[in-house]
């Protein structure tokens, strides 16, 4: 799955349960659960990693949102959302639907997730987010939805009948038009059937993105992908024929076995459908093969797939815009959404939503049983529930340009100075003056910065050079505030 995104933005963290932009509510498929940053002497990153760290190699975490949902806390006492988005700027907002269902756990996922739902699990769930709808409705003002984005797991999962029915409540009681704004829907090659693609078009879907992960049988078998290059090919046929105005490829390097040729046939056989993006995925949770015990050669190995796939991409046309995201040049639309000011309202079980201060969800879990009971608590839940704030984060002044920073940074375009300014009356160079001089010395941050691709430079502009986006899971991680910090490591994994 990708980190949803809205071409010409920011990705929100929106997949897994989000999508920034780069999306996108819970974690990546390919994102491990964030360690504490070891970069020495970034905001205050000890010098030495912490208990359970992976190290000091480029790949601590995907931050795919700030704060990390194992930041969340639960609230006491529990704000009305009518309170919490009371004074709120409500006419360029992110919707975002979760579902949390697959046909099956991949080997390298922790999505908040549920394998093998039954149909009246499936209908429960759609009853309750209707009640959730309902509740978010009325204490939002009139709100007005600029993108709109539907993650999971898998939303393909759902029958053509089923996503009908979540369109029609979502659409009926958010009162939007989903027509009319980008919206971006995930699925899988077993589920990327033809009438389930037939009712995506016809509600409006402008971009499908696809996991693929690899083209090679015995790599999706590794994996643990249920999948074959023919099924593959054959969806991504029906994906074209279904006519989205852009389609995302998934591939993932690192996978146990793969080799340069492979990962060279892997990206060939994407281009070959010319997808108008195209992610690039590290692979973090580690195959049973002993390369935990050889993390650093399994560091170089990605960093190596990784530079070819970037560079393959490039001379193939493509623009980079993260360290994951490429896509073809002249594909940014000129959506209101910008992720760093507006907010986010999400809906479903894992779904997180965004005000200036508050970042809020349910509870936040990987392991099956425990995501299984998170679910069948929340198909249960009164209208009345749905109407409190549970589980989040407060932001204050200096979390909110903390969170500026590491979204802007992770860009390829960079940080504004101007932008940052006009937003907090400070300039970064103020606020992180230490930071960025760290990362300026490793190499990594370019100042006074022109455009990607070249041009003439911008005063004050700050971008990371390729080789610092090539480090974004250390860059990211390391910028983490301390409170963050030290909530991620309290945090009980279950």
């Amino acid at each position: 799955m990708a980190v949803t995104s809205i071409p010409g933005r920011a990705p929100r963290a929106a997949h897994g349960t989000e999508a920034t932009p780069s999306a996108s509510p819970a974690p990546s498929p390919r994102s491990a659960s964030p360690v504490l940053p070891v970069l020495p002497g970034l905001s205050g990153a000890p010098a030495q990693p912490a208990a359970g760290a992976a190290g000091s190699g480029p790949y601590q975490g995907y931050v795919y949102a700030y704060p990390h949902k194992t930041a969340y806390r639960p609230l006491d006492p529990r704000p009305s959302l009518a309170d919490v988005w009371a004074g709120e700027p409500l006419r360029h907002l992110f919707l975002y639907l979760h579902i949390p269902f697959c046909e099956m756990r991949c080997g390298f996922c922790n999505l908040f997730t549920r394998t093998g739902a039954p149909e009246e699990l499936v209908a429960a769930y759609l009853d309750a987010l209707e009640r959730q709808a309902g509740a978010v409705r009325d204490a939002l003002d009139g709100p007005r939805f600029a993108a709109a984005a539907v993650g999971g797991g898998t939303p393909t999962y759902l029958s053509a009948a089923e996503l009908t029915r979540m369109f029609d409540l979502t659409e009926r009681i958010m009162g939007t038009d989903l027509t009319t704004i980008p919206m971006s829907v995930e699925t899988s090659p077993a589920t990327a059937t033809t009438d389930r693609l037939a009712v995506l078009a016809e509600r409006g879907t402008t971009r499908i993105s696809i996991g693929v992960q690899s083209f090679v049988d015995a790599e999706a078998r590794a994996a643990v992908r249920p999948q074959r290059r023919r099924q593959v090919e054959a969806a991504l046929g029906r994906i074209r024929e279904a006519g989205f105005d852009t389609l995302n490829i998934d591939l993932i390097y690192g996978i146990d076995g793969q080799t340069e040729e492979s990962w060279r046939r892997s990206l060939d056989a994407a281009l070959t459908w010319k997808p108008e993006e195209v992610y690039l995925y590290p692979l973090y949770v580690r195959p049973l093969t002993g390369l935990a015990r050889r993390a650093r050669d399994w560091d170089d190995h990605r960093l190596t797939l990784y530079r070819q796939g970037r560079d393959h991409l490039l001379a193939a046309g493509y623009e980079q815009v993260s360290m994951r995201m490429f896509r073809l040049p002249g594909r940014s639309s000129p959506t209101e959404y910008t992720c760093q000011r507006d907010g986010m309202v999400g809906l479903g079980c894992g779904a997180r939503s965004y005000t200036s201060d508050l970042h809020y969800s349910y509870e936040y879990a990987v392991a099956a049983g425990q995501v299984r009971a998170i679910i069948d608590g929340y198909v249960r839940l009164a209208r009345e529930e749905f109407t409190v704030a549970n589980v989040g984060f407060r932001l204050d002044g200096e979390e909110r340009r903390r969170r500026h920073l590491i979204q802007s940074l992770l860009q390829a375009e960079g940080l504004d100075p101007a932008l940052y300014r006009d937003r907090f009356g400070t300039g970064p160079e103020t606020d992180f003056g230490g930071d960025l001089e760290r990362l300026a010395a490793r190499g990594w941050l370019e100042r006074d910065a022109p455009p990607p691709g070249g041009g003439a430079p911008r005063p004050g502009w700050l971008r990371l050079t390729a080789e610092g986006l090539a480090h974004s899971d250390a860059i990211g991680p390391a910028l983490f505030s301390g409170r963050v910090r030290a909530l991620m490591a309290a945090y009980e994994e279950r």
